[in-house]
Formats: C-alpha cells, structure tokens, sequence
C-alpha cells in the first residue's frame, strides 16, 4: 500500500465530466470550465461548484440561468483554454471561436460542438460551500458529434477519455427511473 498525501485525495473521485458552463450578463454571453459536478436525483437537478471569485458567478446569482454544455475530448484544448482566461478580461466566444446556437428556454447559448447541452435555472445557491443547484429545463444531444468520449479532470492537469459503454439496464431495471 502506497500512501497518499490527504491534499491529493480529490484526485481519485474528481473525474466526473468536464462541462463549459454559459452565461449571460445581459450584454454578452461568458463561458466558464467547470469540473466540480454533481447530479442530485432523477429530476434533473445538478449542482457545479463555483463562486464570486468567478466573473461568470454574478451572471449566475444575478439572472439566474445558464447552459452546461458537455464537451467531448476533440474539445480539450478549447476547454482548458476557456478555463484558464477570465471572461472579465476575454471575450471568450471570440477568442476560441465558439459557434452558438439559441437555446429554448433559457438566454445562455448552446455551444456548437458539444455532444449535449442542459439548459438550466438557478435554484438555490450554498454560499458557505459555493455550491449552486440547477434544476434543468431543457436538454439537448448533438448526433452530429462524431467524438463522443467524455473529458474528465483527474485535478492536477491531466485529462482522461471515456467512451466505451457496458450495458446492464436489464439487472438495474428495477432502480431505474421510468423512461429511462
């Protein structure tokens, strides 16, 4: 057994996937990489961790919506760019050249490119743990994305893929939520 020091242990459970969080200001839309998710149930309901040192969080707190788009690894480069500028100072959009497309319910953009978008409002935000829930209103897939592996931080700047799939619905079917 090889020990491992405490300060490192969110490395072995990070990896959930890398999202591009958009937001709009009321001026213009931002983008923000975010790698700290969470599903909370079956409703569509999330929460991202995320706070006021981030330009996207007044947008957030203050209009209340945004749109998690989820990047596959052809993405990666564009990803880690976005989430080491700040939208105080770039326009992200123009800077990597994001392509958007009009969301339904929600001013945040889609991000072209994306295997899948969630369109959501803000339900609640934890400060004392800069925690903000959303509950999805609308979600969207892109067949068109040819790359379907998923980014995931492992938290000290290396990245894993996924994408293979083992299917066992049939023994969960019963755990599973209708429909699904």
């Amino acid at each position: 057994m090889e020990t491992l020091p405490l300060g490192r242990a969110f490395t072995l459970i990070e990896p959930g996937p890398v999202v591009l969080v958009a937001t709009h200001d009321g001026k213009r839309p931002n983008v923000m990489t975010i790698s700290w998710t969470m599903v909370l149930d079956f409703t569509a309901r999330f929460a991202i961790t995320t706070g006021p040192w981030n330009h996207s969080f007044a947008a957030l707190r203050d209009r209340g919506e945004c749109v998690i788009s989820i990047p596959g690894a052809g993405m990666l480069d564009t990803v880690v760019g976005i989430g080491t500028c700040s939208g105080r100072a770039v326009h992200k959009f123009a800077r990597f050249g994001l392509k958007t497309t009009r969301a339904a319910k929600v001013t945040p953009p889609l991000i072209a490119g994306c295997l899948a978008h969630i369109e959501c409002k803000v339900e609640e935000i934890i400060a004392a743990h800069d925690i903000v829930i959303l509950q999805g209103v609308a979600a969207h897939l892109d067949p068109g994305v040819k790359d379907r592996r998923l980014i995931h931080a492992v938290g000290d700047g290396t990245f894993s893929f996924d994408g293979e799939r083992a299917d066992r619905r049939a023994q969960m079917h019963a755990k599973l939520p209708e429909g699904v």
